[in-house]
């Protein structure tokens, strides 16, 4: 795998960018700050602008690092900042990549989601060359995994009782992943 960061991506309708200690107030605003985003991710919401922001300026930082591929999504047409999408650091060595995303409420349903995966594996297969991209979700949130299988990802396991959700009760993950391989394969055949 190549370790070769964040650059800018564009969709259609989203540009996918690096995050700036400056995007912070309308992540609080949008995502950050909000009880049902919450609920599907390990975080807690942030309390207040401040959390996000000391989080945005750290993760601004990060960026030093070429191992890290982290972006905000905004939409083209308006600036608005509707959410991340970053790959986890802990298995890069293996060429194998964990895509997380989060998303502002009042941006689900729309294909945000799917558009910015799919344009996130595109670069992590043929410019990181990365050898396996995988995600996972709560089975509480199986809108996640929509967006997952609508990008192209597959179906691998389910992970029984891996996690805890909000009230403490166990839950399980569902994991989707795709190869290399069957990436370029499905471009062929797409």
């Amino acid at each position: 795998m190549k370790f070769i960061g964040t650059k800018t991506l564009e969709t259609k309708r989203l540009i996918l960018r690096k995050v700036t200690a400056a995007d912070a107030i309308k992540a609080y605003q949008n995502w950050c700050s909000n009880d049902n985003v919450a609920r599907y991710v390990a975080w807690e919401k942030h309390k207040n602008v401040d959390e996000t922001q000391k989080l945005y300026s750290l993760w601004e930082e990060e960026y030093q690092d070429p191992k890290t591929f982290r972006w905000i999504v905004e939409l083209k047409d308006n600036g608005e900042v509707i959410g991340t999408i970053d790959v986890s650091k802990k298995f890069l060595q293996f060429g194998t990549c964990e895509i997380g995303y989060c998303y502002g409420e009042k941006f689900w349903g729309q294909g945000y989601g799917t558009e910015a995966l799919k344009r996130v594996m595109e670069y992590l297969f043929k410019e990181a060359d990365a050898d396996v991209v995988w995600a996972e979700h709560m089975t509480l949130n199986p809108a996640s995994g929509k967006v997952m299988a609508k990008a192209g990802l597959k179906y691998e396991t389910i992970l029984h009782k891996r996690v805890n959700d909000k009230n403490g009760h166990k839950d399980d993950l569902i994991v989707y992943y795709l190869t290399k391989e069957d990436y370029f394969k499905e471009q062929q055949n797409g």
